[in-house]
């Protein structure tokens, strides 16, 4: 099987695409994708807790602190206690981090409104059922398994 033809090569192949894409979006606006991707995920209302933003990306905490002490360098983000765990920050938006959310939530929004009308409902569904099965067995651990089994 050439490496073309395997899953895991198109979805890295895709991946480094779409993250170049937005690396490109993101530099017109002096940032990175990385620093756009933790303002989308940060709660509006009540904020999120450090703790919670790199698992929920997949980010590494010292890459994640990085970034973190860079948004609030440029006043996007504020770090303030969690009101009844004295152990937990909680990282909230500022008024510009609110607007540089906005626009990093515009790329995504243009990227996927381009993306989608270039395929059918059948493609975007077969597509979300597939990316689905691929997560649901690498967590259920059924790829160990499976390598397991054929002694890889």
């Amino acid at each position: 099987m050439k490496p073309e033809e395997t899953i895991d090569f198109q979805i890295k192949f895709a991946w480094q695409y779409i993250s170049r894409f937005y690396n490109d979006i993101a530099a017109k606006y002096n940032t990175t994708w990385a620093s756009g991707n933790v303002l989308l995920n940060i709660d509006l209302q009540n904020g999120t807790p450090a703790t919670a933003l790199g698992p929920k990306m997949g980010m590494e905490a010292t890459s994640l602190s990085r970034i973190l002490k860079n948004l609030e360098a440029k006043g996007l983000i504020t770090r303030e206690p969690h009101p009844t765990d004295r152990r937990v920050v909680i990282i909230k938006l500022t008024p510009e981090g609110l607007e540089k959310r906005e626009e990093a939530r515009q790329a995504v929004k243009a990227f996927n409104t381009h993306i989608m009308s270039k395929l059918t409902p059948d493609q975007l569904t077969a597509f979300f059922q597939v990316i689905q099965t691929i997560v649901r067995e690498i967590e259920s651990q059924n790829i160990k398994i499976y390598a397991q089994k054929v002694k890889l």
